[in-house]
């Protein structure tokens, strides 16, 4: 924001030279005084014929920042071997024949909507350049793809808000949230400024998380600023804008002293705040679309669309800790297949199903595009992380919304979705398709502020894909499992106070679904005599339930929410029990070094400081069995653990921190471990290769022996909450590799 109460020396009207020129050069809203050109763009000769042209109102673009794998969403490979094709299974789409991955249930519910294309391809595994064709139409030329120049192309975006402005909020045409695109610490790439353009056709970038509380947009409120002061502005741009008064005035100068009056009627009617006010949005609807950044993000950009924006950019969040890790965003070089199915595709399934149904509920998708791509894709092969690489030979995108015919795929990958099969797709062809939907022709030239024309974008709208009905009638029911992916949960662990008991595997078998795991595991069942069996144990036991008070609320997708009164409802409670038992009639033997553990792979771990936190207490059948065991012979520790290979069992695992603790009995009692994982070079990455774990080890000190004393004898530690926090770690700005 511009100051105008500055003291330097000024002129007779009261203002200074300096502020004069200040405020001929700033605006609220990233707005300067037009450069004169005498027009923006030239129509090409070339006639528009499809009806499709110009049926786009609006676009929504979200951007999957990093990369997501073909083959575990848009192009599943079921034949393919399993290093390939992954161990998620497709499903079937209510389209017949189309398939997507097991991850994206709500999606394939929606494929009638959809037109997914599966052979773009920029043959470039970077980024940044690959990104910039994506994002320009153009492939890069400049001299470093990671840095933003002033001779980059312009984000297509620019464009739009230059040649397509919107009818009703002209200032804020081309929108852009949450944040700037960044990738590896403060690098920030090419591709997502006006470039040569200058800085008035720059994107509006809103950084801020709209799922945090009290979120506000800087900049539209007029916190502190009188009407008056309003009106001195406005009168100081008059005096300004007067010294054009006697030339030529074209469209694009008319234009921008429209953008000067919007500005300030923006910030003095509160339109723009009201568009940016998401807390307005009823609970029910916030919570269909997810209570995290991607999820208010996609909700605050329909919110905008509905206002009046043209279009919204919404940039894939990164989240606190993802920087100097191999697997931030969609960047999945490591654990590809968990950190699909715990963050990525819980997220982007349920915002991307939730916004088609809201954009459609309200009338909107008829005349917004909405658009979900990415730079690339991901390398055919799992790599020895069980993550994918960088991909740019062949990936996929969907389209829906206006002028999108869908039910249908274009495009083709051969077997192990690794090239082009059929229709190869590049980046000018994406951006033509988007300007031809929103009625700017893409053969149309432009200039440069040294007058030198220019095309809008290389390549052709991808026609196929246009229409105003599906591109088949049939339908079948989707086989995807919604219950299969839930809603984003951010819990490091589940399953934390042990209320569902049931919730517990044995190291063997597959990692997924993620939850406890034991060995020695006791299983119960109706039929067997609980005290047959001695050794060493680790079990999962009901406590009983509690009463837990919550909100009631009566209401639909579209918001009407009526709140009732509260009710209660009761919960399970449990606790983890971790021990030695023997039958009355035998003692048992241990060995030394003879374990028992419960151990948890952690959800998405990124590097950074993790406090890990244990309530426990000692139990056993008697004072003195319990002493025999733990005052004695029996040693507890609570650790981190890395997995040893990707068969993520416990047994293989390599220790990297843990603390010593031992229960009394009957007192509750806490314990605490805390680790920092950060490689010490800054900017390189810290791996946790096969997985982070954590777990709770009872260890036996020696040889002995237990029980012995004719009756059943059990001593058990006894554990009520095991709690992981990431504190986090700073982002270092200063590192640009």
């Amino acid at each position: 924001m511009f100051a105008i109460h500055e003291k330097p020396a000024r002129l007779c009207d009261g203002w200074s030279r300096r502020e004069i020129l200040r405020v001929g050069g700033a605006s609220a809203f990233g707005l300067s005084l037009p450069d004169l050109l005498a027009a923006a763009a030239k129509p090409s000769d070339r006639p528009t014929e499809d009806r499709m042209f110009g049926r786009a109102k609006n676009l929504i673009y979200l951007w999957l920042q990093g990369g997501p794998p073909q083959h575990e969403t848009f192009d599943p490979k079921p034949h393919a071997p399993v290093e390939i094709r992954g161990v998620h299974k497709p499903i079937s789409t209510n389209v017949p024949g189309i398939q997507f991955c097991e991850l994206l249930p709500r999606t394939a519910q929606r494929a009638d909507k959809l037109a997914v294309v599966r052979s773009l391809s920029t043959d470039d595994n970077n980024h940044d350049s690959s990104g910039y064709w994506l994002l320009t139409g153009y492939k890069y030329r400049g001299p470093n793809s990671r840095t933003i120049q002033p001779t980059d192309w312009p984000y297509f975006g620019s464009l739009v808000k230059m040649l397509k402005p919107s009818e009703s909020l002209p200032p804020l045409t081309s929108v852009w949230i949450p944040d700037i695109m960044r990738l590896n610490e403060a690098v920030t790439p090419a591709g997502q400024t006006a470039g040569f353009l200058g800085g008035k056709w720059h994107p509006d970038r809103f950084v801020g998380d709209p799922a945090a509380r009290n979120y506000k947009v800087q900049g539209l409120a007029a916190d502190g600023i009188s009407p008056l002061r309003f009106d001195r502005r406005m009168s100081l741009l008059k005096q300004v804008d007067r010294q054009f008064a006697a030339m030529h005035r074209g469209d694009v100068l008319r234009n921008f002293d429209s953008f000067q009056q919007q500005a300030f009627d923006l910030m003095t009617s509160g339109k723009a705040r009201d568009a940016f006010a998401i807390e307005k949005e009823p609970d029910r609807v916030r919570d269909a679309y997810g209570r995290h950044t991607w999820g208010q993000c996609c909700l605050l950009a329909r919110r905008l669309i509905e206002a009046g924006v043209r279009m919204v950019h919404v940039n894939w969040p990164r989240e606190p800790g993802d920087n100097a890790v191999d697997n931030p965003l969609w960047d999945t070089h490591a654990q590809n297949a968990d950190r699909l199915e715990d963050v990525l595709c819980p997220k982007f399934d349920v915002t991307f199903a939730a916004l088609l149904d809201d954009l459609d509920a309200r009338g909107l998708l008829d005349e917004t595009l909405v658009i979900a791509i990415a730079e690339f894709g991901r390398t055919p092969k799992i790599n020895s992380k069980g993550g994918r690489d960088h991909w740019g030979p062949v990936f996929s995108f969907a389209l829906a919304g206006a002028g999108i015919s869908g039910g249908q795929v274009y495009g083709e990958s051969d077997k192990n979705g690794a090239y082009p099969a059929k229709d190869r797709v590049r980046g000018g062809d994406l951006t033509a398709t988007i300007f031809h939907l929103l009625g700017i022709n893409p053969l149309a030239m432009f200039q440069d502020p040294a007058g030198r024309p220019h095309r809008l974008t290389e390549g052709e709208p991808l026609f196929k894909l246009l229409g105003s009905e599906p591109a088949t009638k049939q339908r079948r029911e989707s086989t995807g499992s919604i219950a299969r992916v839930p809603p984003f949960d951010p819990s490091l662990l589940l399953n934390t106070k042990f209320a569902d008991v049931e919730n517990i595997r044995g190291f063997d078998g597959a990692s997924r679904p993620k939850g406890w795991r034991a060995e020695p595991l006791r299983v119960r069942s109706s039929g067997r005599n609980e005290e047959s069996a001695g050794g060493m144990f680790v079990e999962l036991r009901r406590t009983g339930f509690q009463p837990v008070r919550r909100p009631v609320s009566d209401s639909d997708h579209r918001g009407e929410s009526k709140r009732k009164t509260d009710g209660l409802e009761t919960r399970p409670t449990g606790v983890a029990r971790i021990g030695v038992r023997a039958a009355a009639d035998s003692a048992v033997m241990l060995k030394r070094g003879q374990q028992a553990v419960l151990a948890q792979e952690v959800r998405s771990p990124f590097a950074g400081r993790f406090k890990l936190s244990l309530r426990f207490r000692g139990s056993g059948s008697s004072k003195a069995a319990f002493d025999a065991a733990f005052g004695k012979q029996l040693a507890c520790r609570l650790a981190f653990f890395q997995f040893n290979n990707q068969k993520k069992t416990p047994r293989e695992r390599h220790e990297l921190a843990a603390v010593s603790f031992q229960p009394k009995l009957g007192d509750w009692q806490s314990v605490e471990l805390e680790k920092n994982f950060i490689n010490p070079t800054p900017g390189a990455n810290f791996s946790f290769g096969s997985g982070l774990g954590v777990a709770v080890i009872v260890e036996s000190r020696g040889d002995w022996s237990f029980g012995t004393t004719g009756k059943f004898a059990t001593a058990m530690l006894e554990i009520a909450e095991v709690d992981l926090q990431f504190i986090g770690k700073e982002r270092i700005e200063t590192v640009k590799v």
